[in-house]
C-alpha cells in the first residue's frame, strides 16, 4: 500500500529537506518543520559573533602590547647606547642624582630643625601663659564667693553682681585673657555639671589618654602637654595644636583639671612656607650643579673627543694627521705627547714600508735573475740524470742528488716569488665557479703517490650535494696539497681524513691527521715563514717552509680562513673557509676547527658522507660517475671492495669502470648523501716523477715543518 500522507509528511520533516514532495502534494506540515527557522540561529550567531569581536579586541590589545614593549625595547637600547658612548651624560648624570640626595638630606635636616626650633618655642611660650592662668585661676577658685564675683565684676568694668559660682569666675576671667589666641577648658572632678569651655573648642579635641595623664599627677605638679589636631565648632577641619593640662586644687574637698588649647595654625603655615622655599631653592641649586657639572666636563670632553677623532684618523692612515695645542695645561700636553707620537710612528711607517719595498724588490730580482742560470743548470742536470744508468754508481748517485736538490731549488724560487707578490699586493684573483668535490679530489689525486710512499690511508667524506663556489681553483688546489703533504709529514702513517662541509655562505674543508700534534700556542705559530716546531726534526718530503704561509696568503685572498688546532698525541686539524661568492664577507665555517671526536669525546657521527681510501701501484682511470655513500679502498694493484650504494651510469652495468692495473668495485645498499664524481684524478695514483712535477708547479712539496 502507498503511504499515507501523514506518512510522507513525517517522512520529510525527519529528513528536514524544504520543499519535500509531501509538501508539494499539500500533507500538512508542523510548524518548524523542515529548514530550521532563523530565531532558533540567532543567539547562537550572536554568541559566535561575541566571541569573534573578544578575540579581535584581544589580538589588537596583543599587538598593541607587542608595539608598545618594542617600543620601549628600542628606546631603551638607544639610551643605553648614548650612555655607554657619552662621558659627559655620565658624568652629569651621575652629579645631578647625587646632589638631588645631598640636597634632599640638607632639606630634610633642615626642615627638622626649623620644625622641632619653632614648636619648642611655641611650646616654652605655651607653658608660660598657661602657668600664669593658672595661678589667676587658682585665685579664683580658692577666693569666697562675695571676693570672686567682686574679682569678676570689676574686671569686666561692670556694677557688682552677686556671688556668683568660683569655677565660672575663673573660667571668665581665663577667657578674657586668652582673647582669640587659645582656649581654655575647665573641668570639675568632684562636682558633675561643673565644667566651662571658653571660645569655640570642641570638646572632644581633648584626647581621652590626655586626661588620664593630667589625672594622675598630684596638683601643683609639672603640667601634661601634648601635639595633637584641634577641632573648633565652627570648622570641620582640624588644626595642629598643643594642649597643656594642669591639675589644681580648689575649696577643700574639690579638684579641677585646666586645659589649654593653643593652636599651631601660624607655625604650619610658616613651615609650610620655609618648605616651598627648601624645594625651590634645593631644585635651583641641583640645575645649577649640573650646568656646572656639564660646562666643566665640556671642557675636559670636548679635547678629547678631538683627540679620539685624530687617533682614528691616524689609524685609517692619514699619517699628517696632528691635534691643535692650545695653552699648558695637562690637556695641551695631552695634545703635544699625541702629537709627537704620531710624528714617529709615521716616521717608523715610512721607514718599514721602505724597507719592506727594498727587501720586496731583492727577493723578487734575486728570483728572477737566478730563473735564468737556473734552467740552463737544470737543462744540464736532466741530461746528466737521463744517461745516470751509464755512470759509475758514484756519480750516478751525485746526479740522483743534484737532480732531487735543483727540484728543490726551483720550488723554493717558485715560493719566493710567490710570496712577493702577495708581499706587493700583486696577487690576483682568478675565481671560477667550480664545484668544490672536484677540487679536493684533484688535489687527493696529486698527492696519492706521497701517501702511497709514507703507507698513508686518505679518507674522504665529501656531501652528495654540489658544492659550487667562485674560487680561483690553482690557488685552492695548492692550499690542500700543501695541506696533505703536510699531514702527510706529520701524521706517521695513520690515516688521514679531508672533509668538505658547506652551508649557504660558506665552504670549507678540514685536514686531519693523527700524528704527534701541535703544542698549545703553536697553531699560530705554524703560518709564519720558515718555522719549524722541531729544528732537529729531519725532512722526509723537502718543502722549502713557505708553503703554509703561501697557504694562509691565498686562503686570505678570497676573503677566508686558513687555521689550525693540535694537541700533542692526537693530531692536527687544518681547516680551509672560503666564502661561496667571491669578495663575501665570511662570517662563519661549516665544519667545526676542532675534531668533534676530541671535542666531545666521542665516536664523530656526521652526515652521510663518501669514505674513500686510495691506493695502488699503477694508473687507474674511471669512465663513470659514482654516486652514494659509503666507503671504498683500493689496495695496490687489486681491486677494491666498498659498502653503501654506488649506482653509476658508465659503459656497463658495473658502479665504476676502470682501466689499467687496479678496479674499483662497489656493491650497492642504502641510498645516501654522498657523490663521488670520479672522472679518473680522484682514484688515479700517480707516479713519483709525476707528484715531483706537480711539488714543483704549485709551491713545493707542502710546508712539513712541524
Amino acid at each position: 500500500m502507498p503511504p499515507s500522507p501523514a506518512a510522507q509528511s513525517e517522512s520529510a520533516q525527519g529528513r528536514g529537506a524544504p520543499g519535500t514532495r509531501a509538501q508539494r502534494k499539500g500533507a500538512p506540515v508542523r510548524p518548524g518543520a523542515g529548514r530550521t527557522s532563523p530565531g532558533r540561529n540567532a543567539p547562537r550567531k550572536g554568541k559566535s559573533t561575541a566571541k569573534s569581536a573578544k578575540k579581535r579586541r584581544r589580538r589588537t590589545l596583543r599587538q598593541i602590547a607587542r608595539g608598545v614593549r618594542r617600543r620601549a625595547r628600542r628606546a631603551a637600547g638607544r639610551v643605553r647606547r648614548l650612555w655607554r658612548r657619552s662621558l659627559q651624560l655620565r658624568v652629569v648624570t651621575s652629579t645631578l642624582v647625587i646632589s638631588i640626595v645631598v640636597v634632599a638630606v640638607l632639606g630634610v635636616f633642615l626642615m627638622q630643625s626649623i620644625t622641632t626650633t619653632m614648636i619648642d618655642a611655641r611650646i616654652r611660650a605655651g607653658l608660660a601663659e598657661a602657668q600664669a592662668n593658672v595661678a589667676t585661676a587658682v585665685g579664683h577658685l580658692t577666693a569666697q564667693p562675695g571676693e570672686a564675683a567682686k574679682q569678676s565684676s570689676t574686671r569686666q568694668g561692670d556694677a557688682p553682681v552677686l556671688p556668683s559660682d568660683p569655677v565660672e569666675v575663673a573660667a571668665n576671667a581665663l577667657a578674657n585673657r586668652a582673647s582669640d589666641r587659645y582656649n581654655v577648658i575647665i573641668l570639675s572632678e568632684t562636682d558633675v555639671g561643673k565644667d566651662y569651655v571658653t571660645g569655640d573648642i570642641d570638646p572632644r579635641s581633648l584626647p581621652p589618654r590626655m586626661r588620664k595623664q593630667v589625672q594622675k599627677i598630684t596638683p601643683g605638679d609639672p603640667p601634661q602637654r601634648l601635639t595633637t589636631p584641634l577641632y573648633y565648632e565652627n570648622s570641620a577641619a582640624a588644626v595642629p595644636g598643643l594642649v597643656i593640662g594642669h591639675r589644681v586644687e580648689g575649696p577643700p574637698g574639690r579638684t579641677y583639671e585646666i586645659y589649654h588649647f593653643f593652636p599651631l595654625r601660624e607655625e604650619e603655615e610658616t613651615l609650610a612656607l620655609v618648605r616651598q622655599m627648601v624645594v625651590a631653592v634645593g631644585a635651583v641649586l641641583v640645575l645649577l650643579l649640573a650646568a656646572i657639572a656639564s660646562l666643566v666636563t665640556r671642557q675636559v670632553v670636548i679635547p678629547v673627543r678631538l683627540a679620539r677623532q685624530a687617533a682614528e684618523r691616524l689609524a685609517a692612515g692619514n699619517l699628517e694627521e696632528r691635534l691643535k695645542v692650545r695653552g699648558e695645561d695637562d690637556l695641551a700636553r695631552l695634545g703635544t705627547s699625541f702629537n709627537d707620537m704620531a710624528s714617529n710612528l709615521a716616521q717608523k711607517i715610512r721607514q718599514l714600508e721602505e724597507l719592506s719595498q727594498v727587501q720586496r724588490q731583492f727577493v723578487s730580482d734575486v728570483s728572477h735573475e737566478l730563473r735564468t742560470p737556473l734552467t740552463t743548470v737544470r737543462m744540464a742536470a736532466d741530461l746528466l740524470y737521463e744517461a745516470r744508468e751509464d755512470f759509475d754508481p758514484a756519480v750516478r748517485r751525485s746526479a740522483e742528488l743534484m737532480q732531487n736538490q735543483l727540484e728543490r731549488f726551483e720550488a723554493m724560487l717558485n715560493d719566493l716569488l710567490e710570496i712577493s707578490r702577495h708581499d706587493a699586493g700583486a696577487a690576483t684573483l682568478v675565481a671560477d665557479t667550480v664545484d668544490m668535490r672536484d677540487v679536493v679530489l684533484r688535489a687527493v689525486g696529486d698527492s696519492q703517490a706521497l701517501a702511497e710512499k709514507h703507507s698513508t690511508r686518505i679518507e674522504l667524506r665529501l656531501p652528495s650535494e654540489p658544492c659550487m663556489a667562485e674560487v680561483d681553483t690553482r690557488r685552492v688546489e695548492r692550499i690542500l696539497r700543501n695541506l696533505l703533504f703536510n699531514a702527510i709529514e706529520h701524521g706517521e702513517g695513520k690515516d688521514i681524513i679531508v672533509t668538505l662541509g658547506a652551508d649557504r655562505d660558506a665552504v670549507a674543508v678540514a685536514v686531519r691527521d693523527h700524528g704527534v700534534g701541535l703544542k698549545p700556542g703553536e697553531e699560530n705559530l705554524v703560518f709564519d715563514r720558515f718555522w719549524r716546531a722541531d729544528p732537529s726534526r729531519k725532512r722526509t718530503i723537502g718543502g722549502t717552509g713557505l708553503g703554509l704561509a703561501i697557504s694562509r696568503e691565498d686562503a686570505m685572498l678570497h676573503g677566508g680562513w686558513l687555521q689550525a688546532w693540535g694537541a700533542p698525541g692526537e693530531g692536527a686539524q687544518f681547516r680551509l673557509s672560503l666564502p661561496r661568492v667571491a669578495g663575501a664577507e665570511l662570517r662563519g665555517s661549516p665544519l667545526p676547527l676542532v675534531p668533534p671526536e676530541v671535542e666531545m669525546r666521542r665516536t664523530w657521527r656526521g652526515h652521510a658522507s663518501v669514505t674513500s681510501s686510495i691506493g695502488g701501484a699503477g694508473p687507474a682511470t674511471a669512465s663513470g660517475t659514482a654516486a652514494g655513500t659509503g666507503s671504498g679502498t683500493v689496495s695496490g694493484a687489486a681491486k677494491g671492495s666498498g659498502n653503501g650504494s654506488a649506482p653509476a651510469s658508465g659503459n656497463g652495468p658495473a658502479a665504476e669502470a676502470a682501466a689499467g692495473a687496479g678496479a674499483t668495485t662497489g656493491t650497492a645498499g642504502d641510498s645516501g648523501a654522498g657523490v663521488t664524481p670520479d672522472s679518473g684524478a680522484a682514484g688515479a695514483p700517480r707516479t713519483e716523477a709525476a707528484a715531483r712535477d706537480a711539488e714543483v708547479r704549485d709551491g713545493g712539496g707542502g710546508d712539513a715543518d712541524r
